[in-house]
């Protein structure tokens, strides 16, 4: 058995979830407090490799004891493990799982949201926390953002929407839902899909905001994507304003045994 955690964190302050060397990540941090907790060393296996900066609410990841036990009960693992974690970063749900079950190729979908800002000026309350946009929007930028992220729906060849350098071989990701609302001088883009090609979420973003300031046509997202071209989709959004959402499982999969 192991456990399977729901972890929110603030990425500011993180080199992004993969522990690396010397530098201060979501699992290296993570790692050494649940090592102190239960006094042996613990896998930990996430969901997804979230870059510097990237926030999550929604995280998923497993935490496996090397005999396979549970010792403390699922539902009190947050709160018992809470002291040894530091303030931006928190356990906040723990489910027992079997061993067959892994958090990242047993997720069914993803929806990440990110947080455009497009006040005048700064906000301090969102101050790493969303994107400051300061080239004005179009009146009509919601219609067409909305109009362009509806291109992106389906299954397709995301390659105009990856970094370049990416080890992903395939660029074929399928998206479910794509679409932008606005409250004040807010824009928040919800994209969920079966996974998510490296910076794609973050050049969606760039390419949409190019939309809603009026650099690019809605016709000119469905036009960058059927290039295939980097060069022709937007800039590529800062992490600031990036945040994992939700993971989607199957419950039955919670019950694998062993990978198949």
């Amino acid at each position: 058995m192991q456990y399977l955690c729901r972890i929110r964190y603030v990425g500011t302050h993180f080199h992004g979830f993969q522990a690396q060397p010397d530098k201060r990540t979501v699992q290296g941090v993570l790692t050494e407090a649940v090592r102190a907790f239960f006094d042996v060393p613990v896998a930990v296996t996430g969901c997804s490799r979230t870059d510097s900066g990237v926030h999550a609410e929604d995280f998923r990841l497993t935490l496996a004891l090397p005999d396979g036990s549970i010792p403390v009960p699922a539902d009190k693992l947050p709160q018992a493990i809470a002291p040894f974690l530091p303030p931006d970063l928190s356990v906040v749900e723990a489910i027992p799982v079997e061993d067959g079950f892994h958090p990242r190729y047993d997720a069914v979908k993803k929806e990440y949201r990110y947080l455009i800002y497009a006040g005048r000026v700064m906000d301090p309350f969102y101050r790493d926390r969303a994107w400051h946009v300061f080239v004005p929007f179009l009146p009509d930028a919601l219609e067409r953002m909305n109009e362009a992220a509806a291109h992106l729906v389906g299954t397709h060849d995301f390659s105009a929407f990856r970094a370049e350098g990416s080890p992903t071989r395939s660029p074929v990701r399928t998206v479910f839902g794509c679409s932008v609302v606005k409250s004040g001088s807010l824009y928040t883009l919800s994209i969920e899909g079966d996974g998510f090609l490296y910076n794609m979420v973050r050049i969606v973003t760039g390419t949409l905001v190019a939309v809603g300031t009026g650099k690019l046509s809605p016709e000119g997202v469905k036009k960058a994507l059927e290039s295939r071209k980097r060069t022709s989709a937007g800039a590529t959004a800062p992490p600031d304003g990036l945040y994992l959402h939700h993971v989607t499982y199957h419950e039955e999969d919670f019950l694998k045994k062993t990978r198949e």
